[in-house]
């Protein structure tokens, strides 16, 4: 008995150690997945933007400087006109509490008339502020010059605060300011989800992997041939034909996780300030650089590992590579390891190379082909 005991705890013990990493890998791969809504939209729900002009009033004297902004005292007089008041020929208003104005906001799809939308005001003339002003009624258009919406109300801007010290010190941008619920909208666009029970999902970046993926994992949850992917980034749904069932399936669709592919390899550089981001580890391929008195050079020498006696393992030649960066003689900088360009840049900011020798340098690299990623520079 204690032997089948000796014999079976070994046993247990291995089952549990498969159970739990089956299930830590479980949990990993959920963790890795993301909501289909996070790497799709639905073809033709969309927003319109929306912008029209307007006049703030009520300033206390922070308006707009009328004789270098001529056009707010010609809205003022137009509107004055609409209001049935004429001024006499050759008068000139001199306003001080007047700003023009541009009003932008955004239309959601399937906005209904009696809507409130949340707007932006911002100066286009000289005003020194747009605090406790009120926006008059402005017609909001789209792209297609039609009024969608109308905007008026009481603009909320950020002011100035006074530190312990009583100094004052401001603490927003005084020339822009919002309005909450502050347009109505008067059209509704039409928004349309297809032809018959067919709709078409976009995934925000192209990348057939992921539509590849996201077409099995509809096809996995909804039945067979209910999506198929047109190209690297639409994907053809079969929806319900009733529009109850269809917004039900849509709002299971979107809900729906899927495990989108690694992205391709890609570095942002600033070169204002030297910032540099990687998505990922970028490895680099044997290369010499040299710009200035600054010297790179990326080589890999041969490791080679080989078993055990008697362990029926296999040779294994991997390839290690090191850094050697010079900026002036007797000024040497060695890393040891599988080269990264981390490793890289942590090398030439060590030894003051410059945010300009970065951006030469990544060039340079990109161009030999050594750099094994696309390189974008703001």
């Amino acid at each position: 008995m204690q032997y089948l005991k000796a014999r079976t705890a070994p046993f247990l013990l291995r089952i549990v150690a498969a159970l739990i990493a089956i299930s830590c890998l479980q949990v990993s791969a959920i963790a890795h997945a993301e909501r289909l809504k996070d790497l799709a939209s639905i073809q033709g729900v969309r927003q319109n933007q929306l912008i029209g002009y307007g006049l703030v009033v009520g300033l206390d004297g922070s308006g707009d400087q009328t004789t270098q902004t001529p056009f707010t005292v010609q809205s003022v007089v137009s509107m004055l006109q609409q209001l049935g008041v004429n001024l006499p020929p050759g008068t000139s208003l001199q306003l001080k509490n007047v700003a023009a104005v541009v009003v932008t906001s955004s239309l959601p799809a399937f906005a209904q008339p009696g809507q409130t939308l949340d707007i932006t005001v911002s100066s286009m003339g000289n005003a020194k502020s747009l605090r406790g002003g009120t926006l008059l009624m402005t017609p909001l258009k789209g792209a297609d010059n039609q009024i969608y919406a109308m905007a008026q109300g009481n603009i909320v801007v950020g002011g100035v605060g006074a530190s312990a010290n009583g100094s004052k010190a401001q603490v927003n941008h005084l020339s822009v300011g919002r309005i909450s619920a502050g347009a109505t909208v008067e059209r509704a666009v039409v928004s349309s989800l297809g032809q018959g029970n067919i709709v078409h999902l976009e995934l925000n970046s192209t990348d057939f992997s992921t539509a590849s993926r996201v077409v099995s994992a509809v096809n996995q949850r909804f039945g067979a041939d209910t999506a198929a992917a047109v190209d690297g980034r639409v994907i053809r749904v079969r929806t319900p034909e009733t529009s109850d069932a269809r917004v039900s399936f849509l709002g299971a669709l979107e809900s729906l996780n899927v495990n989108p592919a690694q992205t391709a390899a890609k570095v942002i550089l600033n070169a204002r300030t030297g910032s540099i981001v990687m998505n990922q580890s970028v490895t680099l391929d044997s290369c010499a650089v040299a710009h200035g008195n600054l010297s790179v050079i990326i080589k890999s020498e041969p490791v080679i590992s080989q078993p055990a006696p008697f362990s029926k393992g296999q040779t294994v030649v991997a390839g290690v590579s090191q850094i050697e960066i010079n900026k002036e003689p007797g000024q040497v900088l060695m890393l040891k390891a599988g080269v990264s360009l981390a490793e890289v840049v942590r090398a030439l900011n060590a030894i003051g190379a410059t945010p300009q020798d970065l951006v030469a340098i990544l060039q340079a690299m990109k161009a030999a082909g050594s750099l094994r990623a696309e390189l974008e520079i703001i």
